[in-house]
């Protein structure tokens, strides 16, 4: 029986985890730890956490990408050192460390989508403290340590992309979306059902990429946003990054390629208009 720890069990990603694990067909117990139950830049209190268990999955992260322009060390030390922090306490008891990372650790500027060992080089403060969790997870987890890159996210828990546009749609009679970023809308709840097929499985270590398939701009998935709950997709108008200037840089190509998990024989996960429809379910 399969005894898995989550942190950051309370955020959007977390709370799709902790139900997907308890309601698979995986036999095990399930501890799912919230921000409020463990900090995990606390090497004593990650030490404690992690033993006794098989598999951990770190959700936990320093989210706000535009935050960590203004505060770099805050973002790296939650996305960067405290992922070495639980890699050195897996190291004992070769738990499984599944940590969770982005697409940002690239520099957006591809062709073709990014494969696994594709080179990293981040735009941003985010994306650089995310590429610290990265190697720490390589170096010291070699053989026991996974690193799932992901994007685009959205689901139920949170905030995100989806829920906003369905939002101003009540009040406004149109929005404009960027339409010159490309990448793969995914929601929280495929992403969990994948990592844990992952945690579950005699994978081999190293980094895969969790996100849809097909690609699609924020634009696009606005659009199909609003197609898909009935509303006139028409009032989703398209415009450039230019138009809304952020604190940090976004990668303006953000696809990732899904080939490694053919060769350990699970599923990619689902289109993201199939993703968006079931989403939509829970969402609205």
């Amino acid at each position: 029986m399969t005894r898995w720890l989550i942190t950051g069990a309370g955020g959007m990603l977390g709370r799709d985890l902790v139900a997907t694990l308890k309601g698979s067909a995986l036999k095990g117990e399930v501890t799912a730890l919230t921000r409020a139950d463990l900090d995990i830049t606390d090497p004593a209190a990650v030490r404690d956490a992690v033993a006794g268990h098989d598999v951990v999955i770190n959700a936990a992260a320093w989210t706000d990408v535009d935050g960590a322009e203004t505060d770099e060390a805050a973002a790296t030390r939650v996305n960067g050192e405290a992922v070495r922090v639980l890699a050195q306490a897996c190291v004992p008891g070769r738990q499984k460390l599944i940590q969770v990372s982005t697409d940002y650790v690239f520099p957006g500027d591809a062709g073709e989508p990014y494969r696994h060992d594709s080179p990293t080089a981040p735009l941003n403060a985010y994306g650089r403290g995310k590429l610290v969790g990265e190697d720490a997870v390589k170096m010291l987890l070699p053989d026991s340590g996974y690193v799932v890159r992901t994007a685009w996210l959205y689901g139920a828990h949170g905030r995100n992309f989806v829920s906003t546009m369905l939002k101003l749609a009540e009040s406004r009679d149109t929005v404009e979306v960027v339409d010159d970023q490309r990448g793969q809308p995914t929601w929280t709840v495929a992403l969990a059902e994948q990592i844990a097929a992952l945690g579950g499985s005699d994978a081999p270590a190293g980094v895969y990429h969790g996100t849809a398939s097909g690609t699609a701009t924020w634009f696009d998935l606005a659009r199909a946003a609003y197609e898909l709950s009935d509303l006139d997709p028409e009032r989703v108008r398209p415009t450039t990054s230019e138009k809304f200037v952020r604190p940090a840089r976004r990668p303006s190509y953000s696809v990732l390629a899904h080939d490694r998990w053919d060769a350990v024989g699970i599923a990619r996960q689902p289109h993201w208009k199939d993703q968006l429809a079931q989403a939509l379910k829970v969402l609205a």
